[in-house]
């Protein structure tokens, strides 16, 4: 059996990806929002938007659409409890995309 070795070539889905999450990230406000919610979820807290309104000088209306941004790229996913979203980072996406943005190298 012939092991076949690992290409440092870009897929197709993977230059996609580095595209979505790259524009996800191009603002400043959502890099800020998404470190946020990382370092939170990292210390086991419960985030949701009201939590992300309190900590940015933003109002509610520009954190929907910059977490609506980041949700598109599957960065940030949104789980319902109760009435409230709650927000986590997506630590898959966030691994690919850095796997695929090694490739630069």
């Amino acid at each position: 059996m012939r092991l076949r070795k690992e290409s440092d070539e870009m897929q197709e889905d993977e230059i996609l990806l580095v595209a979505k999450v790259s524009d996800a990230l191009a603002h400043p406000a959502r890099v800020k929002i998404f470190r946020f919610i990382y370092v939170s979820n990292r210390n086991r807290e419960t985030i949701c938007n009201k939590d992300v309104v309190a900590n940015f000088n933003y109002s509610q209306a520009t954190i929907s659409q910059h977490i609506k941004k980041l949700v598109e790229a599957e960065l940030i996913q949104v789980k319902k409890q109760d009435k409230f979203s709650i927000y986590y980072v997506n630590i898959g996406i966030l691994g690919k995309y850095l796997d695929a943005v090694k490739k630069f190298q």
